[in-house]
């Protein structure tokens, strides 16, 4: 989930309540809310606090919410583990602590020491151009069998090192495995992948349903005519510019001028102005995705 802003520290309330109802109808298995696409290590922890007490009050019973807890402070990510649990999330999910580098073996006895202390199921994630650490397959094999870790999600883009970590896992099929780029959902989901985490889902998420779907059950047709479709998506908000930001200041934009949330963003990064918002205005036009059609 984007976390939908008014200002750098201000939630759009109503526009998050918009996309949860948004994402719900859609179809949606669970919320994944304050990861990469919700700029949750850009977000002060008050509002990431806040973001929580809402999608959770929202979400009930419904759907399970996972709460990214990532940050440089391990004293920190544990604080809002504690504070996802009293307010009713179902799991946690982090990358490894960013700015000191680690070594394979390193990461793995830090996990060990502090998988249990983490009050919800930890989820780890894999994602190497934001953390700079890439965790190997053969530690996230390892990691599976420590007691609170239940599931790994791979935003590495890497197909071989997805095949190698899935096949280290076959054994293992309560340990979720989920894939990020929705690029690749279908490959990925063919060789074991439990489900995807697709940014493009906030805007259009019967689509990204659709397309699990068909490659959970094998539908080559579906699987094709969908895919074609996400592509489609993806071309379309997240290409403008070379910028790592480029993906979600055009999600973000794209999202606002459907009608569901306002396109602000955490800094450091702007929103989308200019012709590449007209750009996308008219593409979500032709292909039916305004505030009248979503």
């Amino acid at each position: 989930m984007v976390t939908p802003l008014t200002g750098p520290d201000d939630l759009d309330a109503a526009g998050l309540e918009r996309l949860l109802q948004h994402l719900e109808q859609g179809g949606v298995s669970a919320l994944f809310i304050l990861g990469t696409t919700g700029e949750g290590p850009g977000l002060s922890y008050r509002l990431r606090r806040e973001v929580i007490d809402r999608v959770c009050d929202y979400a009930g019973d419904r759907l399970p919410v996972l709460v990214g807890v990532a940050d440089t402070s391990l004293v920190e990510s544990l604080l809002l583990a504690d504070y996802a649990a009293r307010k009713g999330a179902a799991a946690v999910v982090t990358t490894c602590p960013y700015y000191f580098p680690m070594s394979q073996g390193e990461y793995l006895s830090f996990l060990e020491r502090v998988s249990p202390d983490y009050a919800l199921p930890l989820f780890l994630y894999n994602l190497p151009r934001h953390v700079g650490f890439s965790i190997g397959a053969k530690t996230a094999r390892c990691a599976a069998d420590l007691p609170n870790v239940w599931g790994l999600k791979d935003s590495s883009g890497d197909l071989d090192y997805f095949r190698e970590v899935a096949g280290l896992l076959r054994e293992r099929p309560e340990f979720s495995l989920l894939n990020g780029p929705e690029q690749i959902l279908a490959e990925t989901v063919a060789m074991g992948a439990h489900g995807g985490v697709c940014g493009g889902a906030n805007l259009y998420p019967k689509l990204y349903v659709g397309l699990y779907n068909a490659a959970r059950d094998r539908n080559e047709p579906e699987i094709k005519r969908l895919h074609k479709q996400v592509l489609e998506i993806c071309d379309l908000v997240y290409t403008h510019g070379p910028d790592g930001s480029s993906y979600l200041r055009g999600i973000k934009c794209a999202l606002e001028l459907a009608g569901i949330c306002a396109g602000a963003m955490a800094e450091p990064y702007s929103a989308l102005t200019g012709e590449p918002r007209e750009k996308i205005g008219r593409a979500l036009a032709a292909m039916g995705l305004l505030a009248t059609s979503v």
